[in-house]
């Protein structure tokens, strides 16, 4: 091969292998922030884990509730004394898939039961009764009295550019935002709302949450992400390599 035809073939090669060293680079940057989203998402989880294991502490008194941050006491285990408020109800809307085989729970297309609760220090907090089939909302009626919920506190659900506008009129929502439901239920409003706790078969509406089901439900797919973006950096490498020793093979003369 001449000196020429060498020099040639350089030029070809230099605008693709610096498009593949940007295009790796990019890629295993990606991989690497899936990696590092995989360690936080591991220890929140883990958080999480604990906040619900523990014991069940009190709910922290209404004159705190302004300084607390509802993500850091999302899950944590409390038992809130009080009453119900009989008329304080709304329902949010929302579909529960089916559990693994062998599991017994209310599942399909429905709604969490939100009613509101006055704790014995007076501060009020709305409380997630559980999950109802649509079907079967006529079997629900408010609580009433005075009651022990054993729960979890969680934070606000946040809406994304899918969720449907809320009915408050209606005392219907499609996020478990209590701000917005307390504003529609004519009620002061907690930073955070309590979960209770699944009771009983699970099979008789309204069926509170079971905390184990809801921390496995959990999305940790950032393993697979980042398999993802290294195979196709090396997919990337691999391509080039083919083309570069291609491209460097003589001509055969017709």
């Amino acid at each position: 091969m001449s000196a020429a035809s060498e020099m040639a073939k350089r030029p070809r090669l230099l605008v693709p292998a610096l498009l593949t060293a940007l295009g790796t680079v990019i890629l295993c940057g990606l991989g690497v922030w899936q990696i590092e989203r995989m360690g936080e998402k591991h220890a929140y989880i883990e958080r999480l884990t604990q906040q619900a294991a523990g014991s069940a502490a009190p709910v922290p008194p209404g004159t705190t509730w302004n300084t607390l941050d509802p993500a850091a006491l999302d899950l944590t285990h409390v038992a809130a004394k009080g009453s119900y408020i009989g008329d304080a109800i709304a329902s949010v809307r929302t579909t529960i898939a089916s559990g693994p085989p062998g599991s017994r729970q209310l599942s399909g297309f429905g709604r969490w039961i939100f009613q509101g609760f006055r704790l014995d220090d007076g501060g009020v907090i709305l409380v997630n009764r559980g999950f109802v089939p649509e079907g079967r909302l006529g079997q629900v009626a408010p609580a009433t009295g005075s009651a022990v919920v054993d729960g979890f506190l969680r934070a606000p659900e946040p809406r994304n550019s899918f969720t449907p506008a809320d009915l408050p009129a209606k005392r219907e929502f499609y996020t478990r935002d209590p701000a917005a439901i307390a504003a529609a239920l004519g009620l002061p409003a907690a930073p955070f709302y309590l979960e209770a706790r699944r009771e009983g078969d699970g099979l008789t509406p309204p069926a509170g949450v079971d905390v184990r089901e809801l921390i496995d439900r959990i999305p940790d797919n950032h393993l697979s992400y980042a398999l993802t973006w290294f195979g196709l950096a090396a997919t990337l490498i691999g391509v080039f390599t083919v083309f570069a020793v291609q491209s460097r093979k003589p001509k055969v003369a017709p």
